[in-house]
């Protein structure tokens, strides 16, 4: 093994975007360029300190997306000239971003090495293939993503770097379970290509009862199906929902991985997850098949879920809210109790009112994993969620689509256990209804609008921030677009010190919060590769049992139209219509 530095390599890539928590994401073709992906890894390898680097063993692998295959020989290489004893691989490259952290976490080599980080190759929830979206991201020890003093090291490092360290190795056979071992002027240097999906397996059998699971699966009054939208999920699928607890094979769609995800987008949401919303019985066209009583559906890196019923709609909100509020009776991982629950802020406020209820510990927290990563370290938190499809708890410090599902399965079985043989089945929507009539609903959507031209988004943002000076204005535009629609008690962007480290988070998104409890929410979001999007958050609080049962969006349309109206949304971006509706 011959090691060298490449010298006057091409500085700052990334135009201005610094790589946050989610990472680094591109066009294919920006990371193709020379030098481009190099870049990042050795501005990774220098923000790190040198025991984490020279002889320690990382993670490669991600969602197997196009481009992987290529960016994982290019890391290992890397790997071996920066020092780096050990590197391990998922199967043909594939780890969910969950089970990157999983691996992190508990995975002990034969030699009893421990992993300190993993680069993992994703771009989420985004589309891949040769003209779509690429991603690169580093978790640290914790198996939680590099924390923002990481992040803006690397940032800082690609504006001065002028070389990078690689070994002339010849490619691993990433498709071969085993250990390929080579030779060099600082020791040996291993490359392990392990089962993917062994180590998740482990974990998720020890934090769920599966016989029982597995008696619910088993039951002929109770159907499931499960879509992975050719994401990495798909690795798992099988292993899981088939193989241990006994689901029929045809319950599983879309389960292959594939580097373009089949053509689709990987987002599991009511506009993207098209077929299984279909199956759901919650599509446009009614068909004559009797829907599954229970679908789900992962992302590209399967961090994220959908939980659907027969013909309804679990809205992520609602599903922290439900685990969290069954989680000790449900699952055995939790059966002594919650340390506590936080959301991110945009997310609705329906587990503050659980966490109230059984009187645990509470946290908002901005948007983004890290955040909750550090309440779990200090033993503060236990279930945590995001209103994008993200949910997850202390088990890895990720959020987890499989998770979910068998957090959701526990539950129903729970609560069927003593009518599986007789009986009417407690339904994903029965479940649903029966938390709202306990702790009131909260009528929630979120409108994004995709790809806007970034200047346009920011002199939006930068608006909403002015007219909060003035609730006065404020209020007179909000009665002279709805009269029906309560006044605006307080308006602010909002800003976090985390109760751990002390740092301080601003602009972390812009509020309006109304009398009656309802709050509009506007945030720019980074997880795009190409342009700028706005999210728009709407939520109003309904404690009243008899008007629990209305559809979302009558109920929410005074808000909507405030809401766009105050913005100016169309004016400033041109959109007459969100891209996505949830």
């Amino acid at each position: 093994m011959v090691l060298f530095n490449v010298s006057g390599v091409e500085t700052t890539p990334f135009d201005g975007q610094k790589p946050g928590t989610s990472g680094l994401r591109k066009k294919v073709k920006v990371f193709k360029q020379p030098n481009y992906l190099e870049n990042f890894v050795q501005s990774t390898f220098n923000a790190l300190t040198p025991q984490k680097v020279r002889g320690a063993t990382l993670v490669v692998s991600g969602d197997g997306r196009y481009f992987s295959k290529d960016a994982i020989q290019i890391i290992i290489k890397m790997a071996a000239g920066n020092g780096v004893r050990r590197v391990w691989v998922g199967q043909n490259g594939l780890l969910s971003t969950p089970a990157v952290s999983a691996v992190i976490r508990e995975r002990v080599g034969v030699d009893g090495s421990r992993a300190t980080g993993a680069f993992i190759l994703t771009a989420s929830h985004n589309p891949g293939g040769p003209n779509e979206d690429f991603g690169i991201k580093y978790n640290m020890e914790n198996g939680g993503p590099a924390p923002e003093g990481i992040t803006d090291e690397i940032y800082e490092n690609t504006k001065a770097i002028k070389e990078y360290l690689t070994a002339d190795l010849p490619d691993v056979d990433i498709t071969a379970i085993g250990v390929t071992s080579f030779g060099g002027p600082d020791g040996q240097f291993d490359v392990e290509v392990f089962d993917s999906a062994s180590d998740y397996v482990k974990l998720m059998k020890s934090i769920f009862d599966f016989e029982s699971i597995q008696k619910l699966l088993s039951s002929p009054k109770f159907t499931f199906c499960y879509d992975a939208l050719h994401g990495v999920a798909g690795a798992y699928a099988k292993r899981i929902f088939v193989e241990e607890l006994g689901a029929q094979e045809s319950s599983l769609m879309n389960c292959v991985p594939k580097e373009d995800f089949g053509g689709g987008h990987p987002d599991p949401n009511l506009t993207y997850a098209k077929e299984l919303v279909a199956r759901m019985g919650l599509g446009k066209s009614n068909s004559e098949v009797e829907p599954p009583e229970f679908g789900a559906a992962a992302d590209g890196d399967a961090d994220r879920n959908m939980i659907l019923g027969k013909r309804f709609f679990v809205t992520p909100s609602d599903s922290v809210s439900i685990i969290a509020a069954n989680a000790v009776e449900a699952i055995p991982y939790f059966s002594a109790g919650l340390k506590g629950v936080a959301r991110s802020m945009p997310t609705s406020s329906g587990l503050d009112i659980v966490a109230k209820n059984l009187n645990l510990k509470f946290f908002e927290v901005p948007t983004g994993w890290k955040f909750f990563g550090n309440l779990m370290d200090a033993g503060l938190c236990s279930i945590c969620g995001e209103e994008s499809f993200g949910t997850g708890s202390d088990h890895i410090r990720e959020k987890d689509g499989i998770w979910a599902v068998l957090a959701w399965l526990s539950i129903l079985a729970f609560k069927n256990k003593e009518n599986l043989g007789g009986g009417e089945l407690v339904t994903v929507e029965d479940i649903v209804r029966n938390h709202w009539a306990t702790y009131g609903r909260h009528y929630y959507t979120r409108y994004d609008y995709e790809n806007v031209d970034a200047g346009a988004a920011k002199e939006l943002m930068a608006y909403l921030v002015k007219l909060q000076s003035s609730l006065g204005e404020v209020n007179e535009i909000v009665s002279g677009i709805r009269s029906d629609v309560s006044k605006v008690v307080h308006a602010d962007e909002f800003e976090y010190k985390d109760p751990i480290d002390g740092s301080i988070s601003k602009h972390q998104g812009i509020r309006y919060l109304f009398e009656d409890g309802s709050r509009l929410v506007f945030r720019l979001s980074g997880t795009g590769s190409e342009g700028a999007t706005i999210r728009l958050y709407i939520e109003q609080y309904e404690k009243d049992p008899s008007k629990t049962g209305r559809d979302s969006q009558d109920a929410l349309a005074p808000l909507v139209a405030v809401a766009l109206g105050l913005s100016k949304m169309q004016e400033f971006t041109g959109r007459s219509a969100p891209t996505v509706i949830t």
